[in-house]
Formats: structure tokens, C-alpha cells, sequence
């Protein structure tokens, strides 16, 4: 009698606490990750010599561990609405993790896994009202099937506003194909879309109307083939900067931040290109709206050798309404637009055309 007690009293929590544990654990892990980041931001700032701040650079909390976890809480349950969520947190955060290959290129960990999330949204969460995350989500992934996804959820989806923000969303997806006449056309429908139907939804503390009115302005004046606003501000050290000031060079304009999921990418990959074109007419320009006190440090010991505004209450990102960190631009000596789209090897190699071209 007592052993059956005992295993009674062994199996009860097993047969009820999964159900409300799942969602408790993948909020547990997105705040651990948080907290993570927080007390590296802490420990970077209080670094003071170079060694320290090289150290604390290097200490960076790693996303993939975060997302393994959330994985494994979410992974064998994606046809449940709740892990719609955690999915939100996941395709948000891992598209800048990225493995390395023997043969010296990259590719990203979780992107099976990326596309098990779209998958699963499409054959069991069409018309489900937690989608609105998921499609703010999908609006930054860099996969091409993700716009495909946000198309057909503000096609169908049975909410009027849910509808809106995919719109939303498929016109920022839509902006890294070009701005030929039927894109650009696509765009300006699903900008419509979501100003009519969702202009209230709030989206990280902004409006969809805000956000879509930004995106109206950078189809007037941040394409390809535009002249490119100019920006002026001061770096780390208070001195004046300007891009004017560097008119007649190509310049590769970065907006980034150390908090960014793929920041130590980010920095390598500039970082090289500031070594490559050493010499030659082009400037490398960052807008970097960490504290001063921050981006300050990351330059005085190198871990950042491009010149940066510094931009701190996030000005001068607002005036190239930048909505996806991190993002580059590549102009002309006139500051024409060439290139406009995540740091990589697109925005090299239109450096590297625009080069040959000045010759």
C-alpha cells in the first residue's frame, strides 16, 4: 500500500505539470538570456583598461546555448499555439548565429530549425491571433521562404489587424529584392494594407503606422539610385563628423550595436573590410547608438578600428529610419545609393565594383 502510494505520488507530477511547465521554461531561458546580456553590458562598461575591455569583449554571451534551450522546450510541441511565442524570440535571435565550414565560409546553425517554425505556422496556426510576434519576427529573417509565409498570412488570416502587420512585414521583406517597378508596386500595396488595417497595433513600443510611414520614406529617398541624405554628428570624442566630408570616396555606412545578436560577426566582417581597403577611396562609417562611454572603449583598444557617429538617443538611425540592426549602405563618391541590405559579401562586392568603376 505504501509503495503504490509513493509511485502515486512520483507520477502525479508528471501527469499534470508538463502542460503549464513548457511555457514556464521557454520564458525562464528568453530571461536568463536577458539577464545575461545585461550583465555583460554591466561588465563591459565598468572595464577600463584595454586588457579588461578586450576580455570583456570577448565575454559576449553566446546565443546559441539560449536557443538550443528554447529548442528543446518548444521543438516536439510546434503545433501548439503556445510555443508561437518562443518561436517569435528563436527567429528573431538566430539568424545571425552561424557555424564556420572547413572551407572558410559560414553557415547558420538553426536554420532547419527556422524553417520547421515557418512550416509548422503553416499547417497549424493560419488563423491563430498570437501570430502578430511571429510575423514582426519574420520581417527581419534573412530567408527568402519567410516573405512567401507573411504573403499568404495577410492573405487569409481571418483578423483584419494580424493581416496588417504581416502586410507590414512582407513589405520590409520585400525591400531586399530591389526596387524594380513590380517590387517596388508590392511594396506600396502591402504599405497600404497595413495602414488601413492595423495603423493602432504597436509593435516593440512603435506604431504600425509610424513604422509604415517610415517605410514610405525610404522608398522616396533611401533606394537604390537615390542621393542618400547626408548625416551630421559627433564621434565617441565629441569631434564633428559628416558623411559630406568624405565626398568623392565610396563609403560603407554601418548602423550596428554591440547588442545585436550577431555583433561579433558584424565587427569581424568590418573590420577586414577596413584592412582590405586601407589606402584606397573609400571610407568605412559607422552609426553606433550604444552609450558613448561604450563604443568609446571598443575603439580605444581596436576591437573597433572604423570611425563611428556616435548616436546614443538614436537620432541619426532615425533619420535613415532604420527598423533591422545591423544595416549598410554603400554610396558613390556622390553619395548615390548602390547597395542597401545586411553586412556580408553583397555589400563588398559592390565596394569593390564601385572601386574599379572610379578607376
Amino acid at each position: 500500500m505504501h509503495r503504490l502510494r509513493y509511485l502515486t505520488l512520483l507520477i502525479f507530477p508528471l501527469l499534470f505539470s508538463p502542460a503549464g511547465a513548457a511555457p514556464a521554461d521557454a520564458q525562464r531561458i528568453e530571461k536568463a538570456y536577458q539577464s545575461a546580456m545585461e550583465k555583460w553590458t554591466t561588465e563591459l562598461d565598468a572595464a577600463v583598461i584595454p586588457d579588461a575591455r578586450a576580455k570583456a569583449w570577448s565575454n559576449r554571451p553566446d546565443a546559441t546555448p539560449y536557443a538550443r534551450e528554447i529548442w528543446a522546450t518548444i521543438g516536439q510541441a510546434l503545433d501548439q499555439e503556445w510555443t508561437l511565442e518562443p518561436a517569435a524570440w528563436f527567429l528573431r535571435t538566430t539568424p545571425g548565429l552561424l557555424a564556420s565550414n572547413p572551407n572558410g565560409g559560414t553557415t547558420p546553425i538553426f536554420a532547419q530549425e527556422n524553417d520547421a517554425i515557418r512550416k509548422a505556422i503553416e499547417a497549424h496556426h493560419m488563423s491563430s491571433p498570437k501570430l502578430i510576434p511571429v510575423c514582426a519576427a519574420l520581417a527581419a529573417s534573412p530567408d527568402p521562404r519567410s516573405l512567401a509565409l507573411l504573403e499568404k498570412i495577410q492573405a487569409t488570416h481571418p483578423d483584419p489587424k494580424t493581416q496588417g502587420v504581416a502586410a507590414l512585414a512582407a513589405a520590409m521583406q520585400l525591400k531586399t529584392l530591389g526596387d524594380e517597378g513590380e517590387i517596388m508596386r508590392r511594396r506600396l500595396t502591402s504599405l497600404r494594407k497595413a495602414i488601413i488595417q492595423s495603423s493602432d497595433v504597436e509593435l516593440e513600443g512603435t506604431t504600425v503606422a509610424k513604422l509604415a510611414e517610415d517605410e514610405l520614406y525610404i522608398i522616396r529617398y533611401l533606394t537604390k539610385g537615390r542621393i542618400a541624405p547626408d548625416l551630421v554628428g559627433v564621434d565617441s570624442a565629441n569631434r564633428p563628423l559628416s558623411l559630406d566630408s568624405n565626398k568623392g570616396k565610396v563609403i560603407i555606412l554601418l548602423f550596428w550595436n554591440s547588442n545585436v545578436p550577431d555583433a561579433k560577426r558584424v565587427v569581424e566582417i568590418t573590420t577586414a573590410l577596413e584592412t582590405k581597403f586601407k589606402g584606397k577611396p573609400l571610407a568605412i562609417m559607422g552609426v553606433n547608438n550604444d552609450t558613448t562611454e561604450k563604443l568609446r572603449m571598443l575603439q580605444a583598444d581596436g576591437t573597433v578600428p572604423w570611425t563611428n557617429f556616435s548616436d546614443p538617443e538614436n537620432k541619426l538611425a532615425k533619420e535613415y529610419r532604420v527598423a533591422i540592426w545591423p544595416l549598410v549602405y554603400v554610396f558613390d563618391g556622390e553619395r548615390k545609393i548602390h547597395y542597401t541590405g545586411a553586412p556580408g559579401s553583397f555589400a563588398e562586392f559592390t565596394a569593390d565594383a564601385l572601386l574599379s568603376e572610379a578607376k
